[in-house]
């Protein structure tokens, strides 16, 4: 949550509210990002804050190099990024080919053309 509210008030210029206490001790020099923080920071900067989508890219790139930040899967959010700027695709549909080429899963079933455009994996559509 406080990743979240730390991108968003650098976009909008205002102050973030206090850290809950524990967040500023120095045994508190790393966070776990969950990867639907990750999509949600990329739907509000582009939806919300209409930010253009290499912008977006480069901030969720930033967000991953960042060294207080831990994920479960960097390798696998870094590709989903790189889909998702490359491909055009929306970053759901990005993690979800990054997780495919992951898991060697081939076939993705989705109604969303958009993910023909990645070549690496083969929509299926739906019945």
């Amino acid at each position: 949550m406080g990743i979240r509210i730390g991108l968003v008030s650098l976009r909008t210029g205002s102050r973030p509210p206090a850290l809950p206490a524990g967040f500023d001790s120095p045994e508190a020099d790393q966070l776990l990002l969950p990867d639907l923080i990750l999509a949600e920071v990329a739907y509000v900067l582009e939806s919300f804050y209409e930010t253009p989508r290499s912008q977006v890219a480069d901030t969720l790139r930033a967000v991953l190099a960042f060294q207080a930040i831990q994920v479960v899967d960097a390798e696998l959010l870094q590709r989903a990024v790189e889909i998702y700027d490359a491909h055009r695709l929306d970053f759901a549909d990005a993690y979800l080919v990054a997780s495919a080429e992951r898991t060697g899963v081939a076939e993705i079933a989705s109604f969303d053309r958009a993910i023909d455009r990645v070549g690496t994996v083969r929509r299926v559509e739906p019945e």
